[in-house]
């Protein structure tokens, strides 16, 4: 494995924390103009192309996405499941016209995108999608009911995973289709303005030629849950980035007792291990990347270790920078308080922790392939 980048993606990431700077984001804030602007100006860079192609470049994708997280996490989950869980659907599994239709302006920043797959139980890796398509001439009609959709209210274009003729289907509905209505956002812990919201669908029709069909039900879950997780262990990341950074400017400039607190043994000892625990999950992230690029059987595995000891850490790391802040951490906005908040999220969504832990399990057990 290489521990350094290449030129390519150092470029990358100084043009990102170019436009992160220069975007006008304030804590907490993730409305749709706001969403938009950030699409159009990423889209210059390339980021939203990570992950996208075969070019062996996740390492390169999990620092970037550490980067946007750390600006703002609700816009970050915004602008993910949209560019690297909704892109990936159709770069992975679309046709010709999908991809000219959808994808391209999705790349250029012209268009947003989600993927609506959690369900009532939102245990998608036991209980069967409900979610049902059924053909009636030239169009599908969905019918089903979807939760916890992010941005879910602001996408142009919603990836529902369902089922068509027995096998894994996604369909691509239009926003304000005919048929399908979408909930209030939820008052959520975390991530309060990732506009996370769901969805229905009664006899909502779509046409063929956006519907993605004939998939491997099991090869079809397995990548969505497996792009996700990707996500959430960038998002874990960033947030350890951000609480980190707070924690260790609050420590070195304000004092107690006549001197900065950082003089303080304890409080160095504190930092010590919030800098060990983000240090550690970027390597686990890298190497789990690196190993997705390489097809190696265990990336799966290694995945899911990566997202439960980075959604871990995250909620360790933003409560010990609260710790440091004291009064000043209890207030709100600040990085530490949301990271801590947005911490659960991730421990719940995409694979949750219980069940990451089963299946790395079976893993190490030889019961997975």
């Amino acid at each position: 494995m290489q521990y350094e980048f290449s030129q390519q993606s150092n470029e990358l990431f100084e043009a990102l924390e170019s436009v992160i700077s220069n975007l006008d984001i304030k804590d907490g804030q993730a409305d749709d103009s706001l969403l938009r602007s950030a699409a159009a100006s990423l889209a210059s860079t390339g980021y939203l192309n990570l992950g996208l192609s075969e070019a062996g470049e996740s390492p390169a994708m999990f620092k970037a996405m550490e980067a946007a997280a750390a600006a703002s996490p609700s816009l970050y989950l915004k602008l993910e499941v949209s560019a690297r869980v909704f892109g990936r659907v159709v770069a992975r599994w679309g046709s010709d016209w999908q991809k000219e239709k959808i994808l391209s302006p999705l790349l250029f920043g012209e268009l947003l995108g989600t993927l609506a797959l959690s369900e009532e139980s939102l245990n998608v890796d036991n209980d069967p999608l409900q979610t049902i398509g059924e053909k009636n001439g030239d169009m599908v009609v969905v019918n089903g009911r979807k939760q916890f959709v992010v941005n879910g209210a602001d996408a142009d274009c919603i990836a529902v995973a369902g089922v068509l003729n027995g096998q894994g289907a996604l369909f691509l509905i239009p926003k304000g289709a005919k048929g399908m209505e979408v909930g209030p956002p939820i008052s959520a812990l975390g991530y309060e303005s990732a506009g996370i919201c769901s969805l229905e669908m009664k006899d909502c029709a779509v046409s063929e030629a956006q519907v993605i069909s004939g998939l491997k039900m099991d090869d079809m879950l397995d990548n969505l849950r497996f792009w996700e997780n990707q996500v959430l262990i960038g998002a874990s990341l960033g947030l350890m980035k951000a609480s980190f950074e707070e924690a260790r400017v609050y420590a070195k400039s304000h004092k107690t007792g006549g001197r900065p607190i950082i003089a303080y043994q304890e409080v160095g000892f504190r930092l010590s291990d919030m800098l060990t625990l983000h240090q550690t999950a970027q390597l686990l992230a890298y190497r789990a990347g690196w190993m997705a690029d390489s097809k190696d059987k265990e990336a799966t595995a290694l995945t899911l270790c990566a997202k439960v000891f980075a959604t871990e850490a995250a909620e360790k790391v933003s409560s010990d920078a609260l710790k440091i802040l004291g009064a000043k951490g209890f207030e709100t906005p600040n990085p530490a308080e949301s990271g801590f908040r947005s911490s659960k999220f991730g421990q719940i969504a995409g694979t949750s922790t219980e069940i990451s832990r089963m299946k790395i399990g079976d893993a190490v057990l030889g019961k997975r392939k």
